[in-house]
């Protein structure tokens, strides 16, 4: 996995390089799949301070898309929707041969299939504090019962909960991956004096580490903030969400498929966990980012959590702060030039 350095440390490195050298620099274009009119407005404002042309669609690229690659070496991805092996592979022929995914996360593309077709995938880095300000939030209203507060009260029903709050200084918050994001968590959670325990299988930040097991069956709050592959894909499985303190908290702003949906329902409906605040979930895709309110969700997993008055469901809207997208429209086109510059200098 690459991870870039932050956008405007890359910034400032990437114009000097190109200002250092006094010979002029045909622009370079990228097109822009799957972008929102918010993420347009800063390609358009940032472009031509980078010396590039942007083709900018709000169409995903797919097969009958890759047209609007002609040209352009390097495109530009969202993580809303899926890259097929298919897709990727008339990109090649295209002659599409660099990927920028403005995401941290890869699992809506096969790396390896678009490396054996000659196409070179990374990542962005944008702003950790985004999603670990979100996660603090989550948490909080979890522990305070928040959403059936809000829902009384918005019937104008202003009666003490049956059910008090928590403190965090009195819990145990259990961090599930501790990269960039996950160590932003913890930061934030030494202000509260809670118990902190920490779980990675390469532990970077300076925490108590302890194994997958001891945290699950120490912690009231499990958080999960570690990348989505084959190893961790239903890494809260039945098995283990057993193993969880009674009446504990599972928050998940990381990927939906690290949480196994029909293990975690009948938990919650028992009363074995004492709520979940879910900015992802398995079988999002086609769901979150579109407006359903005149449409049926077939989705019967996720219209039982939003009945349950002890989960919390946000459309992974975790990261849309303005200062992530600005990274991650600035590093998306910085990954760019970077290749460009690697693969002219040989």
């Amino acid at each position: 996995m690459t991870y870039r350095e932050p956008a405007r440390t890359a910034a400032r490195r990437t114009r000097s390089l190109s200002s250092s050298s006094s010979a002029p620099v045909p622009a370079l274009g990228i097109t822009i799949y799957g972008c929102g009119p918010d993420e347009a407005v800063l390609f358009r404002e940032m472009a031509p301070r980078f010396g590039v042309v942007p083709t900018i669609t709000e169409a995903a690229a797919t097969e009958a898309t890759t047209e609007l690659a002609w040209g352009n070496r390097c495109i530009s991805v969202g993580h809303k929707t899926r890259l097929t092996d298919s897709t990727l592979l008339a990109l090649s022929r295209v002659g599409v041969r660099y990927i920028s995914t403005r995401s941290i996360g890869y699992n809506h593309l096969d790396v390896k299939y678009a490396e054996s077709a000659g196409i070179c995938v990374e990542n962005v880095a944008y702003s950790p504090d985004s999603v670990a300000d979100y996660t603090l939030m989550l948490i909080l209203m979890a522990v305070r019962n928040a959403k059936s507060i809000i829902r009384r009260a918005d019937v104008h029903d202003y009666r003490l909960s049956d059910t008090r709050g928590k403190e965090l200084r009195d819990l145990t918050i259990g961090v599930v991956g501790t990269g960039r994001i996950g160590a932003a968590v913890m930061d934030r959670l030494r202000g509260f004096d809670c118990r902190v325990l920490a779980y990675d299988n390469h532990p970077l930040a300076a925490a108590d580490y302890v194994p997958l097991d001891d945290l699950l069956q120490r912690s009231d709050i499990v958080t999960l903030h570690t990348p989505l592959n084959a190893d961790t894909h239903h890494l809260l499985d039945r098995h283990r969400i057993e193993k969880m303190k009674h009446g504990a908290f599972i928050i998940n702003t990381g990927r939906g498929p690290l949480l196994d949906t029909e293990a975690l329902i009948p938990a919650l409906e028992s009363g074995r966990l004492g709520g979940a605040a879910l900015d992802v979930l398995e079988g999002e895709e086609g769901i979150f980012y579109v407006d359903r309110r005149e449409k049926p969700i077939e989705s019967k997993q996720l219209l039982r959590l939003q009945e349950l008055p002890n989960v919390l469901i946000s459309p992974h809207i975790a990261y849309y702060t303005d200062h992530a997208l600005s990274d991650t429209v600035e590093n998306s086109i910085i990954n760019c030039l970077t290749f460009e510059s690697r693969n002219h200098h040989g």
